[in-house]
Order: C-alpha cells, then structure tokens, then sequence
C-alpha cells in the first residue's frame, strides 16, 4: 500500500495537470475567437453576398460600358464585383480606363471572350454587320463565363442604372426558370412610341414565320416578346437545362435555313433566346428596363418618367455617345472621360 503522502502528491499532480490544460486551452481558444470577430467587424464586406454584373467592352463603344459601370457604382452600397468581358485587343484599354479613373475604387474582373466560339454559328448579314459582333453573344455563355455564381446579372453596355443594382439582383425567379427578363408589353407607357417609330414587340418581328421550322414551334406570331439586354439569370438552371447548348442549335439552323436575320426587328442574337425561353422564364420589373430610347433621335419619353426608371437602355441605333440621340443629358451624367483620349464623344458642336 502506497503511503499516504504519495497518494496525496499523486493527486496534487493530477489536479495540477488539469488546471494546466485549462489554462492551455483558455490561452490558445480565447485569441482565436477575438481573431474572428476581428474579421468580421473590419471587414464587414466579406459577410455580404457578392454580386456578379457582367457587362461587354467592345471597341468603339468602350464609353458605354464605363458610364454603366459608374452609374451602377454610384448608386449602391452593395458588394458589386463588375466582369467587364471584352475581346484580346480590347482589354489593355479598358483596364487603363478604369485603372486611371474615379473607376479604379470598383472591384472588377477582365475576362477575354474568345470569339472562335462563334465559328459557323453566325449568318453573315450585310444590312446591320454591327449586331454580328461577337460580344454580342457573350450572354449566351455566361455559365462558361462566370463559374462561381449561382446568380448573375447581365446587362447590355448602352444602359445606365438610376436605381440601386441589389433590388435588380433580387429579382425572383420562379422554380425552373433559369432567367428573368422584361417583356415587351409590360409597360403601357411604353406603347405609344412602339406604335410610333413602328417598333415590333411580338414574335412575327424577330421569326420568319414563313419557314416550316419556325411555324413547328407552334409559337403564336402575335405571342409578345422580351428584351434579352438586361438579365437576372440562375446559372445552375442554365447549366441544367443546357441553354448554351440550346442557343447554338438555333444559330446553327439558322446558318443552314435562314430563320431570322438582322433586317427583322433583333437581329441574330435575339431571336435564339426567344426561341429557348418561349414559357420558360420570369419577369423584371418594368421599371428596371425602360428601354426603346435609341429608336429614333425623335422618340422621347417625359422627363418625370425617365426620373422614376431605374434602368434606362438606349436599345436602337442612336446611341447616346454618337449623334442625334435622345436623352444624353441623362447618359452624359455618367460618363467618364477616356484618359488615353481615344474615345470622344460625338455631339453637334465637337
């Protein structure tokens, strides 16, 4: 039998151990969790959800896609990370631009589009050469695009933003629809300069309903179409349902029959959405695209509306960096000038 003493120093070491191992323990948690919270409150940022907004920089519109980006960027609080997506020979003077601007506090990304792609998939058509640009079809790859997110904003360059881009991004999107778009009906505001400039806003302006493969989509002519310049889209849907896949069927049966061209009312990249997302996809609320302001240099909406509107397109041929155009005033608010002096803007006096 052990003598008493020991069996006391026995227990008098054990308690020590332990006490040791709290205090080991308290020592190397406590700073961890102060670490933490460190984190947390100095970058606050880092616990919102990001929101991808891509927008295309093409050569020659380059000042649309800045004054976009500022008009967005001014307007929020939310934690926006821009991909501006541009072409090899694009992309040094873009990233300058932004780089050498108020722009250079954004958080961007510069993405190269690879326009081969595109290879035998595009009908060439004289009459507007512009619309077969290939960042053009940007919006039919943005999964391949942009990987990580679940939501993505797509946004055409000829836009600028009034409102603050986190309502667009919470757009609801119905179970199964993998986008949200306008429709061209939503606003009757609206109708009256459709009517005028003699704009078409069903299917029967973008299909050629001549061709059997058209009519066999037992789509009706008078069915009311949408605007693909501004998107909220679910790219897990999209990789699901195999829209880019579904997109590039139709360009390449319209390569071989020709079933729409650009001298109807979208050109070639509007009307493979409108066949795709035919009953499948949900709706933006109108006054996030209020569009048709570069359809004719004549065609003006109240001042008191184009206030209230959240999005603004200059969707049309007057664009509101050339002249004539409508409504520049309100573009011209955001735009920022090129620092490498490239890019000017073209008004009556310059």
């Amino acid at each position: 039998i052990l003598p008493l003493v020991s069996v006391n120093q026995i227990l008098l070491l054990l308690l020590v151990l332990t006490l040791c191992a709290i205090l080991y323990s308290k020592v190397h948690q406590v700073p961890l969790a102060l670490r933490n919270e460190t984190v947390d409150l100095e970058n606050p940022e880092e616990m919102e959800e990001e929101i991808p907004v891509v927008i295309c920089a093409a050569a020659g519109r380059m000042g649309a896609a800045v004054a976009a980006i500022s008009s967005i960027y001014s307007n929020t609080e939310a934690n926006v990370l821009f991909y501006i997506i541009g072409l090899k020979t694009t992309i040094p003077h873009i990233r300058k631009w932004i780089e050498n601007s108020k722009l250079k506090e954004i958080k961007f990304k510069v993405v190269e589009f690879n326009p081969m792609v595109l290879k035998g998939k595009i009908r060439q058509d004289a009459s507007r050469p512009e619309l077969l640009q290939p960042l053009n079809f940007v919006r039919f790859y943005l999964p391949l695009l942009i990987q990580k997110y679940e939501k993505v904003i797509y946004l055409d360059d000829d836009v600028i933003v009034q409102g603050d881009i986190q309502e667009l991004y919470d757009t609801k999107l119905a179970p199964g629809h993998a986008a949200a778009f306008s429709d061209d009906c939503d606003l009757p505001s609206t109708h009256e300069m459709v009517r005028s400039v003699g704009m078409q806003n069903t299917y029967m302006g973008f299909l050629d309903y001549r061709k059997q493969a058209i009519r066999d989509l037992g789509i009706s002519p008078s069915t009311c179409s949408f605007n693909p310049g501004v998107i909220v889209g679910n790219m897990t849907e999209w990789k699901h349902q195999r829209i880019t896949q579904q997109l590039e069927k139709w360009m390449q049966r319209n390569v071989e029959e020709n079933l729409y061209s650009s001298t109807l009312g979208g050109g070639v990249a509007t009307s493979p959405m409108l066949i795709v997302f035919h009953g499948k996809y949900s709706s933006i609320n109108p006054m996030w695209h209020i569009r048709h302001l570069g359809w004719s240099p004549d065609a003006c909406y109240s001042e008191q509306f184009l206030q209230e509107a959240k999005l603004l397109h200059w969707s049309g041929r007057y664009k509101p960096w050339d002249y004539p155009s409508v409504h520049t005033d309100l573009w011209e608010n955001w735009f920022i000038p090129d620092p490498s002096g490239k890019f000017k803007l073209t008004r009556p006096d310059s």
